[in-house]
């Protein structure tokens, strides 16, 4: 059990909750969520709270990310996308500090579950298609219709297009899930190979070398890879959001 590089992503009840035969129960997943929510906004609050004119190092992380997500965001959507600022920089904030706890030992890495990240996915489409609506009317369909098509190529274009907005949410929580679990379970498995050679005594320990320098390796890469996926994850909703927008574009 102690090798089995899936048990880490297994779901266990913690409060076990059933109302009309629903399950509700609070689950380790439901624990890292509201431990990854509490954790982004404390770090938040306190480096922000007593701020200075000459930033600290810890005050000077939270306004990197603030001006991060910020540049990001008007790159993408212009000025008029800072009034998703808010959405943007949580969801970034969510991501990223839930990457980085699942890489502390016997930790929970809640977006290793598709369950987590489609949902996550499904509220920036679904923030896309009702802002749009609402801002543009039925002139947010304009996105389906790129300017200039030939009229005789419009149909096969609007499926083209209706087809790859409805793979936006699969695409987006797909690929955040996808590294996440794949990196934890290298990771798992060549600390496996750590633990099961050094238990074959001298030559054993000899041949755990490699396996270890492996997991170090990866370990490290595994942070780059918690950002680098926050960080697409968010440049991508702003790319989206910056459709409910400028449909028309």
């Amino acid at each position: 059990m102690a090798n089995d590089p899936i048990h880490q992503f297994q779901i266990s009840k913690w409060i076990p909750i059933e109302i009309g035969g629903l399950d509700f129960s609070f689950t380790n997943s439901s624990a890292f969520m509201v431990a990854t929510v509490a954790a982004a906004g404390a770090f938040l609050f306190l480096t922000t709270s007593s701020r200075g004119l000459v930033p600290g190092r810890l005050q000077s992380i939270s306004e990197m990310a603030y001006e991060f997500v910020a540049s990001m965001l008007r790159d993408a959507a212009g000025s008029h996308g800072m009034r998703f600022f808010p959405f943007v920089f949580s969801l970034f904030m969510f991501v990223l500090v839930a990457n980085l706890l699942g890489l502390f030992p016997y930790f929970f890495t809640v977006t290793s579950h598709i369950i987590v990240t489609f949902a996550l996915a499904l509220l920036v489409i679904g923030t896309v298609i009702v802002y749009g609506f609402w801002k543009h009317g039925f002139g947010f369909l304009k996105l389906f219709v790129p300017e200039g098509v030939p009229a005789v190529l419009v149909p096969l274009v609007v499926l083209i297009e209706v087809v790859s907005f409805l793979s936006r949410p699969i695409s987006l929580s797909v690929r955040l899930f996808a590294n996440m679990l794949a990196g934890h379970i290298t990771l798992k498995v060549f600390a496996g190979f750590v633990t099961s050679l050094s238990a074959l005594g001298a030559v054993g320990v000899t041949g755990a070398v490699l396996p270890l320098i492996m997991t170090v390796a990866i370990t490290g890469l595994e942070f780059l890879v918690a950002f680098l996926q926050a960080y697409v994850f968010a440049v991508l909703t702003c790319m989206y959001l910056n459709d409910a927008l400028h449909p028309s574009h």
